[in-house]
């Protein structure tokens, strides 16, 4: 069953066949008429969005908490492994429920109280999408430097005109544009990465990296959970998007397989070599904290450095091109009154706004970027963890009209879920720490109470609420959720009429 145009985003069409026209679809159920494709074609948008040299640069990332080389790949390979399987389980909701995430997360937050963790889902689609174009403007400046070219303001406002523009087109544009962009972005980049691993192997001393002395279990269990927020923690928002045009019959367990081995597959392979490069030399390590893309250039002949750019470039926009499709359905979720183009292109502004600030202003990145992530991955964890349990206690597939109604089976603004995730969050906050961010020293209240040792203590940087948010609302909403769920599904379905649809 299909439901009118919602009317909480207003648009006049339905998206054609044609890949270059603008995306009328918004927050509205796709029909089953529009559905096409198989599992197998996630694999582009998510391997297209994850093939970012950036993998490489995690490698040094992990090495920060002060692990051993056998610790730092298995908490990247459990990390990024456990993390994109989490959006494949969520993606199955997008092809049983033809709509996107931040709707579908309706039908456990009520149809108003799912606005707050679509306003949390904005905030950390934006939040990415800004660092990816950051990232490309300056790996762009630090190329142009080393040929002679000039890398300084004048390279990199030229470098953030052409990333952002890159990236508004495609959120503007739509479905089908990003679709056929992250074929073109995978082909490239995968064979470009693959010349970049041949040039740079010559740098491996796996002396040096053996060498490296192991951590704590503390310091293991962060690395862990840094992985699990830098990958499929930061996608888990939006792993429906792309699987809500898939037929409904498609089969779940291959919507699973495809967005997991798609999503997982690059950065696997980026992270282990990547673990080599920075395990062999602490310059390099130190070099990737301050520019995680332009550190790994000066390894690198002169002849590649522009192939190396375009591979660096073309990676990052990838991501930010999802990360900006979906903070648009996220800000429409909210209740912002748009169109879905109009609403990528207003977070295309902050975006560039953002960027300006990374680039020109702010001083210490990796301290930002990994309290962005682990603030925000508190909340997102805690918004997973509730969707996920929800998903798992239905047996029915989601009833399109009332995703749309607030007097409908879902509600409006159910307390429980929202009490749950405000407390799930709360002590997720107070088991985590972020001393570089100074903006957020005021996180891991808990660790003394609970006996942890305190904001200096062993466990003060394993960044366990992460992990604690996810299982307390999952378990929480198991508990509380199920006879919830039944008395919705033993309603009978709501008609196809706008009927009682909220207006804004």
């Amino acid at each position: 069953m299909t439901r009118p145009q919602d009317p909480l985003e207003p648009t006049d069409g339905r998206s054609g066949g044609h890949p270059m026209q603008v995306e009328t679809h918004g927050l509205d159920v796709i029909g089953d008429a529009e559905r096409k494709g198989t599992p197998r074609t996630l694999f582009w948008p998510w391997f297209g969005a994850n093939v970012s040299v950036l993998g490489l640069s995690y490698g040094a990332f992990a090495f920060g908490f002060g692990i051993s080389f056998w610790q730092a790949l298995a908490a990247g390979v459990l990390g990024i492994v456990v993390s994109f399987l989490l959006c494949g389980f969520i993606a199955v909701a997008g092809k049983r429920g033809s709509a996107p995430t931040m709707v579908l997360s309706r039908a456990a937050y009520g149809v108003r109280g799912n606005r707050l963790p679509s306003v949390i889902s904005w905030m950390l689609t934006v939040g990415w999408e800004t660092v990816l174009t950051a990232l490309a403007t300056m790996a762009t400046a630090t190329v142009f430097g080393r040929l002679g070219w000039g890398g300084g303001t004048e390279t990199k406002v030229a470098a953030l005109v052409v990333v952002a523009a890159l990236t508004v087109l495609g959120g503007v544009m739509g479905f089908d544009l990003i679709m056929r962009l992250q074929t073109a972005i995978t082909v490239i980049t995968g064979v470009l990465t693959v010349v970049y691993v041949a040039l740079v192997a010559g740098h491996i001393h796996w002396s040096a990296v053996s060498a490296l002395p192991s951590g704590s279990a503390q310091e293991f269990i962060g690395a862990l959970v840094f992985m699990m927020t830098g990958f499929g923690l930061g996608w888990v928002n939006a792993a429906a998007d792309y699987s809500r045009y898939l037929p409904r019959s498609s089969s779940g367990r291959s919507v699973i397989g495809w967005t997991t081995f798609g999503a997982s597959v690059a950065p696997l392979l980026l992270l282990v070599f990547g673990l080599l490069l920075a395990g062999s030399s602490q310059a390099l390590s130190k070099a990737v904290a301050a520019d995680p893309i332009g550190a790994l250039t000066t390894i690198l002949p002169t002849w590649f450095l522009v192939p190396f750019a375009v591979v660096a470039v073309l990676g990052l926009v990838g991501g930010a091109v999802l990360d900006i499709y979906s903070s648009g359905l996220a800000l429409l979720s909210a209740g912002l009154p748009v169109p879905r183009c109009l609403a990528a292109f207003l977070d295309g502004v902050l975006m560039i706004a953002g960027s300006v600030y990374i680039v020109f202003f702010a001083g210490d990145f990796l301290g930002q970027f990994m309290g962005f992530l682990t603030t925000l991955g508190v909340p997102i964890a805690a918004w997973c963890g509730i969707v996920l349990a929800d998903l798992a206690l239905r047996r029915r597939d989601y009833d399109d009209g009332d995703l749309y109604r607030p007097h409908g089976r879902y509600g409006d603004i159910p307390l429980p879920p929202l009490l749950l995730t405000l407390a799930a969050t709360a002590v997720g906050w107070g088991l985590v720490t972020n001393t570089a961010a100074s903006w957020l020293t005021w996180q891991g209240y808990l660790l003394a109470p609970f006996g942890l040792g305190g904001k200096t203590g062993a466990w003060a940087y394993a960044n366990l609420g992460v992990l604690v948010a996810l299982a307390l609302a999952f378990l929480g909403t198991l508990l509380l959720g199920r006879g919830r769920i039944r008395a919705q599904e033993a309603q009978t379905p709501s008609p196809v009429t706008d009927e009682g649809v909220l207006h804004p």
